[in-house]
């Protein structure tokens, strides 16, 4: 028999079972389509994620010192960094760095709808928001004659400026207290990435010159210190580099903690990777299971043609014939269910970026070509036990099976 007689009678049989060969194939296309969805939900939370964290702020390194449980800050003060600190990191590594910038935070009862409420005032500078990732919403951010020249003016997060003024812009230009001093508001911001708290700004948080929050304060503390490396080559050479000259300005020791978003990345891509192998096990179980499905149709089918197996093998037919005869249409049914697998794990998250514009959703082409590959070898493997055993026959007992 040649491969286009089996292939003829093998869609001929299919073809009087439809109804059989297409819940059999719904298996396998369920089964490959789940395949190229997990990766895809894979890919894209894992690129969603890495995202969020880079949109922190890119290369940024940061630094504050550690106090220990037993240490009053008065007797602390000396090892606290300074502005004299930030200013020797940008003079040092000037070359390896984009920007430093330093955060200084005090609090200040400020009234808010009526009542006076307890909210976080920190102190920065010009360098802040491209460390830091910000995003002006309206008006402007403080620049380097604001800082120079200890300007009374002042920044609010996006819910602060709509808490006090109704809108960011209707914020612009109005005048709010804060520790007893007039400060002009000159826009409002917010975190290009949502920290949940988990940062040195609150969601109403008022920004002004660190050189005019320093008067506020007791001690002169800069917590966090934090620094842009120019690539992200560089920022573990440029992570150590901080934590050394910090360390060398400051008496002998004294502790800072000094970190990256490397060790969160790698997490991250950690955490997603194990995530992607267990929804990958379990999409590959989905298609053992498939497969199972085609090899117990595939026996029933064969017990039910026992008698139209004998015919053959007495016109001439020979077992090689019969098994490749059965495992054809195992194939075609693994072949055509993983195609239409792929087009459904294709189209869903394609679909879905039509109605999330800012969604993007990577589909990986090595994903569809195991899955479809898995598919068949499916197939392959799940319908050699049926072909094998309609191929053994004995054709005297076929013709007697009735």
């Amino acid at each position: 028999m040649q491969y286009g007689e089996a292939l003829s009678f093998s869609m001929q049989s299919l073809r009087a079972n439809p109804v059989r060969s297409f819940l059999t194939g719904i298996g396998m296309v369920i089964g490959t389509a789940s395949v190229i969805l997990v990766v895809t939900i894979s890919l894209t939370s894992e690129s969603y994620i890495l995202e969020q964290i880079e949109g922190v702020g890119s290369n940024m390194i940061f630094a504050s010192y550690e106090v220990g449980s037993q240490q009053a800050a008065a007797e602390v003060s000396g090892d606290f960094i300074k502005v004299s600190d930030l200013e020797a990191v940008r003079q040092q590594l000037g070359d390896r760095i984009v920007a430093a910038t330093g955060v200084q935070n005090s609090f200040d009862d400020i009234v808010v709808d009526g009542k006076v409420q307890r909210l976080l005032v920190i102190g920065s500078d010009e360098y802040y928001k491209p460390v830091r990732n910000l995003q002006v919403l309206a008006g402007r951010f403080l620049d380097t004659s604001d800082v120079e020249l200890r300007q009374n003016v002042a920044l609010l997060t996006e819910k602060l400026a709509k808490r006090l003024y109704g809108s960011q812009r209707a914020a612009v230009g109005n005048v709010i207290k804060v520790h007893g001093l007039q400060f002009t508001v000159i826009g409002s911001f917010k975190e290009k990435v949502e920290s949940f708290g988990q940062s040195e700004l609150n969601p109403e948080t008022v920004l002004i010159p660190i050189t005019v929050e320093r008067y506020f304060d007791k001690y002169e503390r800069i917590d966090p210190l934090y620094v842009e490396a120019k690539s992200a080559a560089e920022v573990d050479g440029v992570t150590l580099s901080v934590q050394q000259l910090l360390e060398s300005r400051h008496r002998a020791g004294a502790k800072y903690k000094v970190e990256n978003l490397t060790a969160i990345l790698n997490a991250a891509k950690s955490i997603s990777f194990a995530l992607t192998l267990v929804l990958i096990v379990v999409s590959a179980i989905a298609l053992v299971i498939s497969g199972i499905g085609i090899m117990n149709i595939m026996l029933v089918t064969v017990n039910e043609r026992t008698r139209e197996i004998g015919v053959r093998m007495a016109v001439g037919a020979s077992r090689r014939d019969i098994l490749l005869q059965f495992l054809t249409e195992a194939i075609i049914i693994s072949v055509v269910g993983g195609a239409l697998g792929i087009l459904v794990g294709v189209l869903i998250p394609f679909n879905i970026q039509l109605f999330l514009e800012n969604l993007r959703i990577p589909i990986s082409t090595m994903s569809i070509v195991v899955a479809f590959g898995v598919s068949c070898g499916v197939g392959l493997v799940f319908g050699l036990l049926p072909a094998n055993r309609a191929s053994k026959m004995n054709p005297t007992e076929a013709l007697r099976y009735e």
